[in-house]
């Protein structure tokens, strides 16, 4: 195999011949590209002749489960990603369309020791990917991505015999078999099911209709223009929609799910945005009740609460913060055999006797409906309400090249470290301890805290903030970190602020 091009340059002869790859496409912990401007059609071919490469260097039966999302360009992506695949000697089980946690299911359905999903997860049209893993329930890390991306931009893929195709039906149904179980609802349930168009749209619906809950739709066709918004319930634009229709319907609360089902966002019946770290804890209220002294993994952008709740602590709650990221959540819950796992942003990975480890946003969905069913008396905004008070940010993202942003994330991480080592305060209080797991997380003498991170699939820093005090604290922590970060020029402007 030939070493990929580093530059796509469309619209030529090599370009629908020769593989072209932009390298920044491998992140931390998936594939991530713009299409067709970062990556070729010969591009997905030799990242799945690398990918196959490395199922056979690592020694891993050659069969993988694919699937794809519900995109226009999506099969062309996955298509090319199969015939690199079968280059490589490897069987193929193809699901078809496909939500990524459907893809993670049919690993335990099928019994195959590999899956590739082509997704670009929740980032708009003209974004591709995907999302791959070895070792059920977990997805490549760090440590595999950059093995594979040696692997495909040293052109050292390696053709082998006995590549095969197959396409398997019935996995979706088995999916949703597998979801629902026996359980049905006891009490009544009207829910705002917020699809955003995307491929949820032709599994949630279902789902609540099959546990009992009445269904409220909302951008619920199957649309890939996404006419409405991007399906990410980590935005705000979607949120204030799910808020704006459970004010409409009187529904007991919405529950949005991303482009590939793998997050579930909450509103509850008063059209409050509940972030997923707190959903998080009211759902670890819930299963330590359950399951008494269990550890629950946080990420680094989660709030203090897992650690500080005086619930959790009375049920024996131990609480690990992790850095963010699927794949290194997944491994962590799995290294520490906790319960579950909470990520700010969307990402809940429930494992046995839950749920099997991965990041499932309808399998969120099941268990809240069930955490309802075991509260009958409570609302979900009674469940909000009776958390300790924080005041917290949204994510919040400023623009920063992919080629700069680990670099200038190590400068600003210095500069707060130096501000703890100098005894400086911090929105008028002392600063604690400044963790630098996954960025910098500075943590103030009351337990409020700011982080700053690198996003690990967009070419942007992290910024969340929260305070156990005020609005007016959590606004002035903010201000500080931003100041710290406008120190650097290559910082752009935020998605969204405060």
């Amino acid at each position: 195999m030939t070493k990929p091009a580093a530059d796509v340059t469309q619209n030529t002869w090599e370009f629908l011949r020769d593989p072209m790859i932009t390298p920044t496409g491998f992140r931390e912990y998936d594939a991530r590209w713009k299409y067709p401007d970062e990556i070729n059609l010969p591009g997905i071919t030799a990242l799945g002749l690398g990918l196959g490469t490395q199922m056979r260097r690592r020694g891993i039966d050659p069969v993988i489960a694919v699937g794809n999302d519900y995109r226009d360009y999506s099969l062309s992506i996955k298509n090319a990603l199969i015939v690199g695949l079968m280059q490589a000697g490897i069987h193929i089980k193809d699901i078809g369309p496909a939500l990524s946690p459907m893809a993670y299911f049919s690993q335990f359905h099928l019994d195959v020791p590999a899956v590739a999903m082509v997704t670009a997860s929740h980032n708009p049209n003209g974004w591709t990917g995907v999302k791959m893993g070895f070792d059920r329930p977990l997805t490549h890390g760090p440590d595999e991505m950059g093995e594979l991306r040696d692997i495909v931009l040293n052109g050292e893929g390696e053709p082998h015999s006995g590549g095969g195709y197959e396409f398997v039906s019935g996995v979706r149904e088995a999916y949703l078999d597998d979801l629902v179980g026996d359980f049905r609802m006891s009490r009544k349930l009207r829910v705002v099911c917020a699809t955003g168009n995307g491929t949820a749209s032709a599994f949630a619906p279902e789902l609540f209709q099959r546990l009992g809950v009445e269904v409220i739709p909302s951008h619920n066709t199957l649309d890939y223009t996404f006419p409405n918004y991007n399906p990410n319930p980590e935005a705000m634009e979607m949120l204030h929609d799910m808020a704006t229709s459970v004010k409409d319907s009187g529904a007991d609360f919405a529950l949005g799910f991303d482009g590939d089902g793998d997050r579930c966002g909450v509103v509850d019946d008063e059209g409050e945005e509940i972030f997923a770290d707190k959903m998080g804890v009211i759902m670890a209220r819930d299963l330590s009740k359950l399951h008494p002294n269990s550890t629950f993994v946080a990420d680094v952008k989660s709030t203090g609460l897992f650690a500080a709740d005086p619930e959790l602590q009375k049920n024996g709650v131990k609480a690990d913060y992790w850095k963010t990221g699927h794949s290194h959540m997944k491994r962590r819950v799995k290294e520490l055999g906790a319960l579950a796992g909470f990520e700010k942003s969307g990402h809940y990975f429930l494992a046995e006797p839950v749920g099997r480890g991965y990041d499932c946003g309808m399998r969120v969905a099941v268990e809240i409906c069930k955490l309802m069913d075991r509260n009958p008396d409570m609302s979900m905004s009674d469940l909000r309400r009776a958390l300790p008070t924080t005041w917290s940010t949204p994510t919040m993202s400023p623009h920063c090249p992919d080629t700069e942003k680990y670099d200038v994330l190590d400068r600003l991480v210095q500069k707060l470290v130096a501000k703890h080592e100098a005894g400086d305060s911090f929105a008028g209080q002392p600063i604690k301890e400044v963790v630098t797991v996954n960025g910098a997380r500075v943590i103030l003498e009351n337990g409020s805290w700011g982080l700053v991170r690198a996003s690990s699939n967009t070419p942007n820093l992290v910024v969340v903030c929260e305070s156990a005090t005020s609005d007016d604290e959590m606004r002035a922590i903010f201000k500080e970190i931003d100041t710290v970060i406008r120190t650097e020029p290559s910082v752009g402007e935020y998605d969204q602020s405060i």
